[in-house]
């Protein structure tokens, strides 16, 4: 889906830049970026805020973005609601008649069971007051990046022939309650590269005896922070 769209608006002018997870230099991230560098001939780039586009698998860059840029999100389930409601048409229903209570029973539910909202990804968003959404699989730690976010949002769900969008300036707030407002959980600590403690973080096993570390998932923020930590020493 993400691939789809990102053919579908491309430019001769525009400058790309993939990640997958929040990392530039996976397998999936560089054969897509290689792929659109050589079949339609645009500039990539593995700095976010270079780029005019972004696709993106599972996470919003760390890098506020800005106005001109679009943000292209892979998007395997689109309907919020999937997984309480099987029927496509019901779930059409019910969003034409904003009755999303059966999403604010499962919240409750997981409250009641386990003291917190189980959504730690993929957490479903109120999008202007009004539609419920499925944000894809980011972090739940990414949900406030939504709201009011200035670069054009376009999510594209491939398998289900789907398309949705966010226009800039659009008011996103993560589905909560009262007694228990959302919260944006992240693992505790700092980047060991970086020394980042506010950027989401990723756990590496580093050896064979398990040693591990967090590091930031976003790797052109954190190389960025690191370069400029080294040059000011």
């Amino acid at each position: 889906g993400g691939i789809q769209v990102t053919a579908s608006i491309l430019g001769a002018t525009d400058v790309l830049k993939v990640i997958d997870q929040g990392a530039d230099d996976t397998t999936n991230a560089v054969s897509i970026r290689r792929f659109f560098a050589r079949t339609a001939g645009v500039a990539t780039t593995t700095r976010t805020a270079d780029a005019t586009i972004i696709q993106t698998r599972h996470r919003i860059p760390e890098t506020p973005l800005h106005e001109g840029q679009i943000l292209v999100y892979q998007v395997p389930l689109p309907e919020p609601m999937a997984k309480l409601e099987p029927s496509r048409a019901e779930t059409r229903r019910m969003h034409g008649l904003q009755e999303y209570g059966l999403m604010h029973v499962k919240l409750y539910e997981d409250i009641a069971r386990y003291g917190q909202v189980a959504n730690s990804y993929d957490f479903p968003v109120m999008v202007n007051g009004r539609y419920l959404m499925s944000p894809s699989p980011i972090p739940a730690f990414d949900n406030p990046k939504l709201h009011m976010m200035p670069a054009l949002q376009l999510f594209g769900a491939g398998r289900e022939k789907r398309i949705y969008a966010v226009p800039p300036y659009t008011t996103v707030r993560s589905l909560d309650f009262d007694d228990h407002p959302f919260r944006a959980g992240r693992a505790a600590g700092v980047c060991a590269l970086c020394g980042a403690g506010d950027s989401y973080l990723d756990e590496v096993v580093t050896d064979d005896r398990g040693t591990r570390m967090f590091v930031c998932s976003d790797t052109d923020y954190c190389g960025g922070r690191a370069a400029l930590q080294a040059a000011a020493e």
